[in-house]
């Protein structure tokens, strides 16, 4: 998906039901709230900031997959660290 645009890339994780990882913070957060807004599936977005440590990073990652059931991150978006 490199170098596709932001809804291309959301809506190719919707069809996939894949949860979307990305350091991009500052625009696909708001192609998300439009997905959300007319009411397309969004399997989840967790935005983690370019300078956060790559081993808090997974650990926070593996968190919220232990604590999450399936589909309880569908329309939401996580910003890491925690």
């Amino acid at each position: 998906m490199l170098g596709e645009d932001d809804p291309t890339v959301l809506e190719w994780a919707a069809q996939e039901g894949r949860v979307l990882v990305t350091h991009d913070v500052t625009t696909i957060t708001r192609y998300a709230y439009e997905r959300l807004e007319l009411g397309q599936s969004m399997a989840g977005v967790i935005e983690v900031t370019s300078d956060a440590a790559v081993g808090r990073v997974i650990e926070d990652i593996l968190l919220i997959l232990v604590c999450c059931l399936e589909g309880e991150l569908d329309g939401q978006i996580y910003y890491l660290p925690l």
